[in-house]
């Protein structure tokens, strides 16, 4: 099991620093968030820095983007990275892509399916296994002439594509057709085990395939601390982006699963309403204990390696970044997490 660290918004110096910092300190690798910034150019600098990590985008939003363009950019991060980089893709929500875009959005599942294919199709033909011809129901690209075509490499079959997902078809869908899967930030191992899994091996098994060849990347909310007062910023911030997410109706399943009917509902009238600490208010510590990862230093990797071995292929600890800008020495303590994690293999 690999321990990474999610990252957002920072500039080229920024991330090269902590880039060294954390292969320093035995992460396994950053994943690269896509809000206000897009991550390619972060991920170049950071790789520069520290050639030993891992590197993948958590997610690149797919569909203001070619497929062409999002191959061609993990084609020539893994040649450079040696293997090291995974392109991790999502739908993002309708208002972003159509009025932040000005893309087209239609069924995202379906839409996603056809984008994945394209890209696999750029990938064989690039590795020179077949001429460009992919002719789906939102991409058709059969046009790639050899001086367009990026340089072969050492490192082809390394270009991993994954998804995010979180409903029932996304999920069969990553297990049919890619590398990996992203799971949602907002998750319960209840969720994992009952709903995510086994719509995963459903697709694995329509494609005739092992669903362990699928690998989980799981962003999660680690709260460490040794006592409350320490562990309050973590916790409230963790409570935040919990209400934040939860307040989405197509996640009232993760609360109604667990027993908190009406959560979403809850959440969302509270949204409209503008009271976003009333949001945060509704997420208990019950619901923290399903949501998130709470321990003491010196127990928060034997709580990860217990819920997440065997499961995850890679954790991503979400709140790492927001915890180091407050306190840059705790460093050490997340490093110690860190190799701790990777130990265990």
């Amino acid at each position: 099991m690999k321990f990474d660290m999610m990252v957002g918004n920072n500039s080229w110096a920024d991330t090269a620093q902590l880039a060294q910092n954390l292969q320093q300190h035995g992460f396994s690798g950053m994943l690269f968030t896509e809000a206000g910034t897009t991550p390619w150019m972060q991920i170049t600098a950071a790789a520069m820095a520290a050639p030993e990590l891992e590197y993948s985008t958590g997610i690149a939003v797919a569909f203001p983007r070619s497929p062409m363009i999002a191959a061609q950019i993990a084609w020539e991060l893994a040649a450079n990275t040696q293997g090291r980089f995974r392109l991790g893709l999502g739908s993002q929500v309708k208002s972003h892509v159509e009025r932040r875009y000005s893309a087209e959005f239609d069924k995202p599942a379906p839409q996603m399916r056809d984008y994945v294919q394209a890209v696999q199709a750029c990938l064989r033909a690039f590795r020179g296994e077949e001429k460009l011809n992919h002719a789906g129901p939102y991409y058709q690209m059969n046009y790639l002439p050899g001086q367009w075509a990026p340089p072969r490499h050492d490192y082809e079959t390394a270009v991993k594509v994954d998804i995010s997902a979180v409903g029932p078809y996304m999920c069969r869908l990553a297990g049919e057709l890619c590398d990996g899967v992203h799971v949602h930030p907002m998750h319960s191992m209840h969720y994992i085990e009952t709903r995510l899994l086994p719509a995963l091996a459903e697709g694995a098994a329509k494609a005739g395939r092992d669903v362990t060849a699928v690998d989980l990347m799981i962003p999660l909310f680690a709260v460490p601390g040794d006592s409350p007062e320490e562990r309050q910023a973590l916790t409230q911030l963790a409570k935040v982006q919990i209400g934040f997410y939860g307040s989405t109706p197509n996640y009232a399943f993760q609360f109604d699963d667990l027993g908190f009917t009406g959560t979403t509902a809850k959440l969302g009238a509270l949204m409209k309403a503008g009271d976003f600490q009333a949001m945060t208010d509704t997420i208990s510590d019950e619901m923290l204990e399903h949501f998130a990862v709470v321990a003491a230093w010196d127990d928060l990797a034997d709580a990860l390696i217990k819920r997440y071995q065997g499961t995850a292929r890679r954790v991503v600890s979400y709140l790492t970044a927001a915890d180091l800008a407050r306190h840059p020495d705790n460093m050490g303590r997340w490093g110690e997490v860190a190799r701790a994690v990777t130990a265990v293999g």
